[in-house]
């Protein structure tokens, strides 16, 4: 970490000000020389009446216990060997929550302290991401606990008075568990898309994708499962230009899209493939995906493609969108929601057209 001064710059040209965490730094003396922006709005301690005066005055400290952290920790006089304190939950004046980190910095190895670096953090980012993670246990144990319950009931049942069944009920509770385990199936991948998605993990395996023959294999799916041939409409343009995407990848976006205008929309459910431009310009292929049923309140928009939003009360880990957006963004593409002519919804992704660079160089 470059040095800081009392007037808010850092050596190299970094001003202490422009870090998006508080940062606090201290002399060999414990007087505080540098205080800036989002220190002073974490502590509500203006930068001015933070500079020269004594760090543990400025900067009150307590452990979750309500002991000085400062005379915990004695920076100045503790072991010469310790090298700073890990990042933790403080408390500041009022009980406010704040995550705090520091470094000592000696005037050689194990001499005495010239300069105490501070950093400091709001604790809302990682309540956020407490509460998205409990949420997504929550979510999981409970979908998981419907089927798991079912194959367990069933096959109890099957080993326990197999001769007592008809052929056709064994048949029938089979079937029941095949299909149980295929969600509990999915809802593993789901759970794994959404890791190497958070994680920025997730690959894209791009080869030459007919999109159009894409849909039409999607919309063939619905029909085999009892759905009305005048449900659907499939719009596509006669001349595409080329597009490498991940096969299995851009199924699982139609897929999840058309399920939902299915079992959430009502009337026909019309797919347009079409050529479009990308918001960087460059030439791409759109997919439009629309409904007639009731849509989606506009205030309801913005969080559609959140973890857990659902569309309505039936059913669903409400993941699906959220990994749709994971996976075309993955592409380098872009999906937006809105409201289609006849009232639904309207889903549009756009993927950029082309072969990878790899192929195209040399």
């Amino acid at each position: 970490m470059a040095a800081a001064f009392e007037d808010g710059t850092a050596t190299g040209g970094l001003a202490a000000d422009d870090l998006p965490d508080g940062l606090v730094v201290a002399d060999a003396d414990g007087r505080v020389t540098c205080f800036n922006a989002a220190a002073a709005k974490i502590t509500a301690v203006p930068a001015g009446q933070a500079v020269g005066r004594p760090l543990e005055l400025v900067l009150p400290l307590e452990d979750l216990d309500g002991r000085r952290w400062w005379t915990l920790t004695d920076p100045y006089g503790g072991l010469s060997t310790r090298a700073g304190q890990p990042e933790r939950n403080l408390l500041l004046p009022g009980g406010r929550e704040v995550l705090v980190s520091a470094r000592y910095v000696r005037e050689r190895p194990c001499g005495k302290v010239v300069r105490l670096v501070v950093q400091l953090r709001g604790t809302e980012a990682r309540r956020r991401t407490e509460r998205s993670h409990a949420e997504l246990i929550a979510t999981v144990a409970h979908e998981l606990r419907s089927p798991l319950t079912s194959v367990k009931g069933f096959t109890a049942t099957l080993l326990a008075k197999w001769e007592r069944f008809t052929d056709d009920q064994k048949r029938l509770m089979l079937q029941t568990v095949d299909a149980d385990a295929d969600r509990v199936t999915r809802l593993i991948a789901e759970l794994l898309d959404i890791s190497r998605i958070d994680s920025g993990r997730l690959e894209v395996r791009r080869q030459p994708l007919d999109i159009t023959a894409a849909v039409h294999r999607h919309v063939q799916a619905h029909l085999a499962r009892g759905q009305r041939p005048d449900r659907f409409v499939i719009k596509a343009a006669e001349s595409l230009p080329p597009l490498w995407a991940d096969p299995d990848k851009i199924d699982q976006v139609l897929g999840n899209l058309l399920e939902n205008a299915v079992r959430h929309g009502e009337g026909t459910v019309t797919i347009e493939v079409a050529p479009a431009l990308t918001p960087a310009r460059t030439e791409g292929t759109a997919v439009t995906v629309s409904d007639e049923g009731p849509g989606i309140p506009d205030e309801a928009m913005t969080r559609v493609f959140t973890r857990f939003w659902r569309g309505s009360k039936r059913g669903g880990t409400g993941l699906g969108l959220y990994i749709v957006k994971g996976i075309v963004e993955a592409h380098g593409g872009t999906i937006t929601v809105g409201r289609a002519a006849r009232g639904g919804a309207q889903f549009r992704f756009t993927l950029p057209v082309g072969a990878p660079a790899f192929l195209t160089q040399g």
